[in-house]
């Protein structure tokens, strides 16, 4: 089914907002740390419930944001803000015993039940990393494709986190945001105070952290796919 036209417009004032300059489309401000005091000590199982359930856009809708993301075999992807391993496993699954997937978190609860998980089901091609708010912890030109699933709106510092991951991709790699749609007067309550910025906002951003904007996936409602990529030297 198509989407409304409110969304069409919001595309077309995406593409239009990326092109203008920093002055025209002033940036928000970093995501408050109270966000991330939830993660200081989870419970893996508890946050399963949350993230792995029906009903949950990114899970209903993880296999048509599989292909959108395309991991190809012998890929390595960082799955940053990797949470319980949800798309961390179907990458894994995705690149083969060629490729590897990077679990990042913040949460070393999360990172180290990502990798007990992964080895329960035999993918050894998964390498957990406890990050910071300030770097992914990635080594520099190590990756092929960078993935945020709701986690850039909880970047703390997110001008430190880009320039890492610009790093740590190789020339010409893929960076995948997915994100709450942040609409005035549409969006629910919460994601209004959740979420600090609109995709136009985050978009900027990254586009100023030296990533080139390459067009939006038209496949989810309540979150947007952007892609990016490095440019090539």
């Amino acid at each position: 089914m198509p989407f409304p036209f409110p969304r069409l417009v919001t595309c077309a004032l995406l593409l239009l907002s990326i092109g203008l300059s920093t002055a025209a489309l002033p940036l928000a401000p970093s995501a408050d740390p109270a966000i991330n005091e939830p993660y200081q000590d989870p419970d893996y199982d508890r946050w399963v419930e949350r993230f792995e359930r029906p009903g949950r856009e990114v899970y209903d809708r993880r296999q048509a944001i599989l292909m959108a993301v395309d991991p190809q075999p012998g890929m390595d992807i960082a799955d940053i803000g990797a949470g319980t391993g949800l798309f961390t496993r179907l990458f894994a699954e995705a690149v083969g015993p060629t490729g590897r997937v990077f679990a990042v978190d913040i949460a070393e609860g999360f990172v180290r039940n990502i990798e007990r998980t992964a080895a329960e089901r035999g993918l050894e091609n998964v390498v957990g990393v406890v990050n910071s708010q300030v770097d992914t912890g990635l080594s520099p030109e190590s990756v092929d494709l960078v993935f945020l699933c709701d986690t850039y709106h909880h970047f703390e510092r997110p001008a430190a986190m880009l320039g890492s991951i610009h790093r740590a991709l190789r020339p010409g790699g893929r960076l995948i945001l997915v994100d709450y749609e942040r609409i005035p007067g549409e969006s629910p309550a919460w994601v209004m105070g959740h979420v600090r910025a609109g995709k136009e906002v985050f978009a900027e951003e990254i586009r100023q952290a030296g990533f080139v904007f390459d067009g939006e996936a038209d496949l989810l409602r309540e979150h947007y796919l952007l892609r990016f990529h490095k440019p090539a030297r």
